[in-house]
């Protein structure tokens, strides 16, 4: 099973492109903080972040550096031919699914909604 959930910020802003057949894709890096900071220093990962189609688009509409989101996908890894000739590897998330959780200041991003409307 690969299965990969993350929780984090965004450490730059989303870049889209295009396929040579249309297809949208959009990548970003996500920094996520460590449980345990060596010496009380705070440490993340960085995960670079493919999402493809629509879901790519809207990313690139509604989020950008230092906003919180959250990534659920899988884990893929890719090769390629560097220009000096040597095979480069390459480790990234797949996204499948991006919840857009914080802006950058922190604001939560959430709907409002009538008491009425809550079933519990």
């Amino acid at each position: 099973m690969n299965n990969v959930n993350l929780v984090g910020r965004l450490a730059k802003d989303v870049t889209l492109r295009f396929t040579k057949s249309g297809k949208p894709v959009a990548t970003f890096d996500l920094a996520v903080k460590r449980r345990f900071a060596r010496e009380g220093e705070p440490q993340a990962d960085f995960f670079p972040i493919v999402v493809w189609g629509a879901q790519g688009e809207s990313c690139n509409e509604h989020i950008a550096k230092g906003h919180l989101v959250g990534v659920k996908g899988r884990l893929q890894v890719r090769s390629y031919d560097a220009k000096d000739g040597s095979k480069r590897y390459i480790t990234e998330i797949v996204a499948e699914d991006v919840d857009f959780l914080a802006a950058a200041g922190g604001r939560e991003a959430r709907a409002e909604v009538e008491d009425e409307e809550v079933p519990f």
